[in-house]
């Protein structure tokens, strides 16, 4: 399997932002525009980029979706978008609008049997983000935890036919402590599918950890904070061998 880089992109009121550990209180602005974020890791050979609609997971509806569609459509990348994804008027708002992938995370919880249909109506194009806190998934801009594994639940979506769920460990999220690689692991060995790490990637040596898993599932990784804070680039991180 190959291993891809996924430089990420979080949203809020219209600029890029880093939350620790998924806390609306503890901020940092990295830049006024996502777009042009977007292109610069684009311009760094970036083929995937993640985007995350802070305000949206925590409204619940779209809020700053004009820069992924802007991005979709202008910079020739693949993009994959969670956040505040409810409906499939918002699933086909952003297939529709060139978008790659769509991650639907906390109605994965609250409402299982939509997204599941979801899923087996849009197949690859969806993605099921598992946000985990002590192992239990958490929703809603990590608001609430769910008395639900991230294992249960992937389990159930595999079987569902989900191909691609993304896996953040919100205790290592924006802490440039290292990701969680065994709990990452289970869950793809657990599943059988791909499985995209996300949270506490702060050096290349977190993403060869990351990348020597491909062959049990680990397809990816999601960076942020270690990029905005010079810890590698983008350009760095795919000369590992990612795409």
């Amino acid at each position: 399997m190959k291993f891809t880089i996924y430089p990420a992109i979080d949203m809020r009121g219209g600029k890029c932002v880093r939350l620790l550990q998924g806390d609306y209180e503890k901020e940092t602005v990295y830049g006024d525009s996502p777009f042009e974020m977007a292109k610069k890791f684009a311009d760094e050979g970036a083929k995937w980029i993640h985007m995350v609609d802070l305000d949206g997971a925590r409204d619940g509806k779209r809020v700053n979706d004009q820069f992924v569609i802007q991005s979709a459509k202008e910079l020739g990348v693949n993009i994959q978008i969670g956040g505040g994804i409810r409906s499939e008027d918002d699933i086909n708002h952003y297939l529709e609008n060139g978008v790659t992938r769509v991650i639907i995370g906390s109605i994965a919880v609250s409402n299982p049997e939509f997204a599941e249909e979801m899923v087996r109506r849009y197949g690859a194009k969806i993605a099921i983000g598992l946000d985990a806190k002590n192992g239990f998934v958490a929703t809603h801009g990590w608001l609430n935890t769910s008395e639900v594994s991230a294992v249960e639940l992937g389990k159930r979506f595999a079987d569902a036919g989900a191909e691609t769920f993304i896996f953040t460990d919100i205790a290592t999220d924006g802490t440039l402590t290292g990701p969680n690689v065994e709990a990452t692991r289970q869950l793809a060995l657990e599943t059988g599918k791909s499985v995209i790490a996300s949270g506490g990637v702060s050096s290349l040596d977190d993403l060869g950890a990351l990348r020597q898993l491909s062959e049990d599932g680990v397809s990816g990784a999601i960076v942020g904070k270690a990029i905005y804070e010079g810890r590698f680039s983008v350009k760095s991180a795919l000369g590992l061998g990612g795409s």
